[in-house]
């Protein structure tokens, strides 16, 4: 079995976030990146199936040369080899057109992502994905097991899970607790470094949307504190103040 997953290099959550050149610019200065939360736990599905049924694993990532040393690290968890589409991930549809097109010329079994990036938390690239090779398109998976050509799910729905199955192949967004987070070890480290890192060009540079500014969130104002019998001020305050009611 061919699997491809798709991971993202996000900042990591610890980061203080700024913006620079009136706000329409990422501030990198002292980020740290790493492999997206929830596309590592597809990473660890993967290398599960792999280890169960035998098969490649080849991770790709939308970016340019600053991600290489997350793919590496993705290899080092057990991938087998990498694609990082050399441009910079524009918006949701670019990724998935550029993800599709790869897909498309590897001609996998299984194509596994995230629920969503934890930077932009889009999480409709799968379904993208899903659209343009005309596979299946299932989000979020929470359990994944392959019998044969069959895939085997539990997803997340509102006050429920719904137990899934469909052929392969097909486009999973996965979140937990599908897999536990793997920990490369000293020698997936060292063989990492000579596994195929191959650098192709986008096919296109289509976007459908273009990024105005960003925006910080209002800072937190100061804690009120109300008399425990003063229940007419509390509800005032949360419906006037706070707007919540």
């Amino acid at each position: 079995m061919k699997i491809l997953v798709c991971i993202t290099h996000v900042p990591d959550t610890t980061s203080k976030i700024a913006f620079t050149e009136g706000n329409t610019k990422f501030d990198q200065t002292g980020v740290q990146y790493i492999i997206g939360p929830y596309d590592d736990y597809a990473l660890a599905r993967a290398v599960e199936l792999k280890e169960q049924t035998g098969g490649s694993i080849t991770v790709l990532n939308v970016g340019e040369a600053e991600t290489e040393p997350t793919l590496r690290k993705a290899l080092a968890i057990g991938a087998d080899d990498a694609i990082r589409i050399n441009a910079f991930p524009k918006d949701s549809y670019f990724v998935a057109n550029q993800i599709a097109q790869a897909a498309k010329e590897g001609n996998y079994d299984l194509i596994l992502m995230g629920r969503e990036s934890i930077d932009f938390n889009s999480g409709v690239v799968h379904s993208m994905v899903g659209e343009l090779l005309s596979m299946p398109s299932l989000s979020p998976v929470m359990t994944l097991d392959i019998e044969g050509s069959t895939a085997k799910m539990t997803r997340e729905i509102e006050g429920g899970k719904e137990y899934l199955e469909a052929d392969l192949p097909l486009v999973l967004g996965c979140q937990e607790p599908i897999a536990e987070w793997k920990i490369p070890n000293m020698r997936g480290i060292m063989t990492a470094r000579t596994k195929p890192l191959n650098v192709v060009e986008p096919t296109d540079d289509t976007a459908k949307t273009q990024l105005s500014t960003y925006e910080m969130p209002p800072a937190k104002g100061a804690v009120k504190m109300i008399d425990a019998d003063n229940v007419s001020e509390l509800v005032d305050l949360l419906k006037n103040e706070a707007k919540v009611l």
